[in-house]
């Protein structure tokens, strides 16, 4: 599934936060969701027309819209809606009674990882349902099409199954002297061979039935209706007929000339294939890469300078100029290889039989064979290079024109970083870059962590309606090699090396001892610090934040503990007694991103939060969207009825400030109030 795919999915749900927790599973897996529920009939037909759903995900266990019920209405609205059953915990007979009530695959409500995969795969199966329908679509169009021509067709063509006549063109029938196809409809491909090659065509009628490809091509003599004979070729090729796997045959009267067919492949001025041979030949390549094959590649290569080249030489020796140039191209080349002329002076070498780890040498071989060289041109002894981009050939590129451009974008680079260089793509290399760059973060991860090399910036958060105190959002950075790292680079590693719990005991641990400066005490410094899901679970975190408030003589009151609505929604429980506890220890507690769930002011009955931040999406050019400030406006109407202050983040001009003081939030943050700055080391020394 695409990274920017939205995914429209219906819940047939009673519990609206159940439904959030799910949007919030599949938002936290990188799943881009549009939602909506319905808790009963009306609403679910209502929402069907609305939204148009990709997917539903209902619970079997919904009082008002059965499992059943849900599926038949999705079935009368005559789309491919993906219907897929959303469950606390399952069992054998649940199972059963679920697919048998129409659903297409179960979900585990409490397994993330499964929801998210179970919602990936149906969108995926989706997409391709519908690309197999527009597929048959084209196929329809292009037999109507075929159908057509074969009938308008000079050649005379038929289709053959299981030896016997089954569609024959009007061609066909003259070369054989029939009227109509009626009177060849009964008779069997044999019956129209003279007799002295019929034992040899009986053996190839056997070998055809036990499954083995025809020949290309297979030279006999014809008989016609009233008995006269003809030689003739019979060519072959794979295809349907209403859906069954049969023979095309082409009949042809004369033999074709083989050393002709050959020389009109062959490109006048190099002596390589034309491009229109190289093509039929990467296509042959392609399908051989689709099945599995793993040992081929193709090389684009260019003289560098090849202007330069022709004003020396003139234009009118340029042919013997890229003659001599495949020349040697050539003698570096093997038996299997095959090379051609694919544009002016871009040749192109189709690399067989060959390990895609020996692939570069070759390439570099090709460069030597040119750059060492010395090319007689007419009067003019020339010393050229030549710039080569490749593609590795495999499964996962298998596809003509792709591959062409990835060489394409390979050759470009070569001749950019200035010519008599080889670029070869690796389809795979993404994903050793990948490992690679996971290994570098984790080294400068770990060393971080072991050598102080964190940095804390803060960031101010201005007061609208004139709150007491200065609050200001500590953010995370990494010192590195080449200049001070966006967390967005490293946090990711240490999510998935266990490492966020150590990370943030060292920003929280900064964070307090910057606190317990005097100057910060006097002014009632406030500090919102972000929190990872992970420290929620870590049973010894808030007796070591208590423990080190109290050593460095720091009020719970100034420290502001943040996470985002949609990761609080997925660890509910654990998110619940933590913020419990926190506040026990006179620490405060605020949402990120709050208001992007169905109904976030539910969540705030289970987690007592002090601190709203409004998503930041309703932030975006908020003077042109009026239904964005009358959603603000009414979080923050509830917030104060409900004793919460609000912040807006992400707040770039002066007239969205405006807004938002009339719309009653209580704090803005953005660069337009406040760059962040770093805090001093001073400010941070042990």
């Amino acid at each position: 599934m695409k990274q920017d795919t939205v995914v429209k999915i219906l819940f047939a749900e009673d519990s609206l936060e159940d439904a959030e927790q799910a949007i919030s599973v599949l938002r936290n897996g990188g799943i881009a969701v549009r939602p909506a529920r319905a808790s009963n009939e009306a609403e679910f037909e209502a929402a069907l027309e609305s939204l148009g759903p990709d997917l539903v995900l209902a619970n079997p266990a919904a009082r008002d819209l059965p499992l059943a019920e849900v599926a038949r209405l999705i079935e009368a609205t005559g789309r491919d809606i993906a219907l897929v059953a959303l469950c606390d915990a399952t069992d054998e007979d649940l199972i059963v009674k679920t697919f048998a009530d129409g659903a297409r695959a179960l979900a585990l409500r409490q397994r993330p990882e499964h929801l998210r995969a179970i919602v990936e795969r149906e969108m995926e199966a989706l997409s391709m349902r519908r690309g197999v329908r527009r597929l048959q679509t084209a196929l329809r169009e292009s037999e109507r099409r075929c159908d057509s021509l074969l009938d308008s067709s000079r050649d005379p063509i038929a289709y053959v199954h299981e030896g016997m006549h089954v569609r024959a063109n009007r061609a066909y029938l003259e070369m054989f002297g029939f009227e109509e196809f009626d009177e060849i409809e009964g008779l069997t491909l044999l019956d129209l061979v003279a007799g002295d090659d019929t034992e040899d065509f009986k053996a190839l009628l056997k070998r055809l039935s036990r499954g083995e490809k025809p020949p290309p091509r297979l030279e006999l003599k014809a008989m016609r209706a009233d008995g006269g004979t003809f030689d003739a070729t019979m060519e072959f090729a794979q295809a349907t007929f209403e859906g069954e796997p049969c023979l095309q045959i082409v009949f042809r009267r004369q033999v074709v000339d083989q050393a002709l067919v050959e020389q009109l492949q062959r490109d006048p001025a190099t002596g390589l294939f034309n491009r229109g041979h190289m093509l039929a030949l990467l296509d042959d390549a392609v399908a051989h890469a689709a099945g599995g094959r793993n040992d081929q590649a193709l090389l684009l290569i260019e003289p560098d300078n090849y202007r330069g080249i022709t004003d020396q030489i003139g234009i009118g020796n340029s042919d013997a100029f890229l003659h001599a140039l495949a020349a040697r191209l050539l003698g570096a080349l093997g038996e299997h290889d095959a090379a051609g002329r694919l544009g002016d002076y871009t040749f192109g070498v189709l690399l067989r039989s060959r390990p895609h780890e020996a692939v570069p040498a070759l390439a570099q071989a090709l460069l030597r064979a040119v750059a060492e060289s010395i090319l007689d041109i007419g009067a003019r002894s020339l010393a050229v290079t030549v710039s080569i981009g490749g593609s590795l050939l495999g499964e996962r590129n298998a596809n003509a024109t792709g591959l062409l451009e990835r060489c394409s974008e390979a050759l470009r680079g070569a001749q950019n970083e200035g010519g008599n260089r080889v670029a070869i793509h690796d389809p795979a290399a993404r994903e050793k870059a990948e490992a690679e760059k996971g290994r570098y973060w984790l080294g400068l991860l770990k060393d971080a962590l072991a050598h102080d090399r964190f940095v804390l910036y803060h960031q101010q958060i201005t007061s609208l309606q004139g709150g007491e105190g200065e609050l200001s959002e500590l953010l995370l950075r990494m010192d590195g090699p080449k200049g001070v790292i966006l967390p967005s680079y490293f946090l990711p590693v240490a999510e998935r090396h266990g490492l966020m719990p150590a990370v943030d005991r060292w920003v929280l641990h900064e964070a307090i001892r910057l606190l317990s400066e005097p100057a910060r005490q006097s002014q009632g410094q406030v500090l919102l610090i972000k929190l990872s899901t992970i420290s929620l679970e870590d049973p010894t975190l808030l007796g070591w934040l208590q423990s080190t408030l109290i050593e460095h003589d720091v009020r719970g009151h100034q420290l502001v503990l943040e996470m985002p609505e949609s990761k609080v929604v997925t660890s509910l429980k654990p998110a619940r007694q933590f913020v419990q506890s926190l506040k026990q220890i006179g620490c405060r507690f605020a949402l990120e991103q709050f208001g992007s769930g169905l109904n976030s002011f539910q969540l705030l009955s289970h987690v007592d939060a002090d601190f709203l931040k409004i998503d930041r999406n309703y932030m975006a050019d908020l003077p042109r969207h009026p239904e964005n400030q009358q959603r603000i406006r009414e979080i923050c109407r509830q917030a104060s009825a409900l004793g919460k202050q609000t912040v807006a983040e992400w707040v770039e001009d002066v007239a969205s400030v405006s807004i938002l003081y009339g719309c009653g939030v209580d704090y803005v943050q953005g660069h337009f109030q406040h760059e962040p700055e770093r805090v001093l080391l001073a400010e941070t020394a042990r």
